[in-house]
């Protein structure tokens, strides 16, 4: 059974279907992170497992992103005081990442929410209960708004989705393309029927339960052909691939354009 979110809520908007967009936030920067979101995305995941940050970086980081979009984490791995660091510090969500059995899982969702729905530890003082301005009675409903996202990396993964799917809490099941190409067999060759395959099992496990698919994608040239899909949560690229591939186009025009001066 889900524990049901509040009406208006960005988690009862996920669970409900709507295309949600976002992209990563590698770069640990406050002021890049506060640019992406200006640009407007949905969601910011702000990525501390492969990002350039640490959690020493992450307050500025969720201050800059205020209320501007919706913060989310990646943490490092999916221990107990990772997760609840995050969370204290005012993330909206937690992106489970290398995780693929339903146990295992589950033990890391139970650190999203406080007891007795979970167990998460109950800090009154801390940004992720209104810096005190939560009260006892209203601890427990703190835990129906935070967004659970497991990722789904590997053969294994997919092979257990429909289970990690069925778990009150895994309100999303992410693909990491790349790590879940090198884990069939085939790195980085997305495009093939196997693979297509893959994506379609996690979409049918996810849509079973009641829960949404979601993936990261190259671009937005890739957004259309994975709606159709089904996946209805999606990263598109990251601050990390904007500055280079921006930088690359700029260069690159600047060349093209030398070679058209008279000789």
């Amino acid at each position: 059974m889900i524990l049901e979110p509040p009406a208006g809520s960005f988690r009862a908007r996920v669970l409900a279907g709507e295309p949600l967009f976002g992209t990563f936030v590698s770069t640990a920067s406050p002021i890049v992170a506060e640019l992406c979101a200006l640009a407007g995305f949905d969601w910011l995941l702000i990525d501390l497992e492969h990002g350039a940050g640490t959690e020493a970086e992450l307050l500025g980081q969720l201050h800059a992103i205020g209320d501007r979009s919706v913060a989310l984490v990646r943490p490092p791995s999916a221990e107990r005081l990772r997760i609840g660091r995050a969370l204290d510090l005012g993330a909206a969500g937690i992106m489970i990442p290398r995780l693929d059995e339903p146990d295992d899982v589950a033990e890391a969702i139970s650190w999203l929410r406080f007891q007795p729905q979970g167990a998460r530890g109950v800090a009154l003082v801390t940004r992720g209960l209104g810096l005190g301005g939560t009260s006892h009675a209203e601890v427990a409903s703190v835990s129906a708004r935070i967004l659970g996202i497991v990722q789904i990396e590997s053969a294994l993964g997919v092979e257990n989705a429909s289970k990690i799917a069925a778990l009150d809490g895994a309100d999303v099941l992410f693909v990491g393309p790349t790590d879940l190409s090198h884990s069939m067999g085939m790195p980085g060759q997305i495009d093939r029927p196997e693979f297509v395959a893959a994506l379609e099992s996690v979409v049918a496990a996810a849509t079973a339960a009641g829960k949404q698919a979601g993936i990261l994608l190259r671009g937005p040239q890739d957004v259309e052909r994975h709606l159709e899909l089904g996946f209805r949560f999606i990263g598109i690229g990251s601050d990390l691939h904007f500055v280079r591939n921006s930088a690359a186009d700029a260069v690159a025009a600047g060349r093209e354009a030398a070679t058209r001066l008279p000789a």
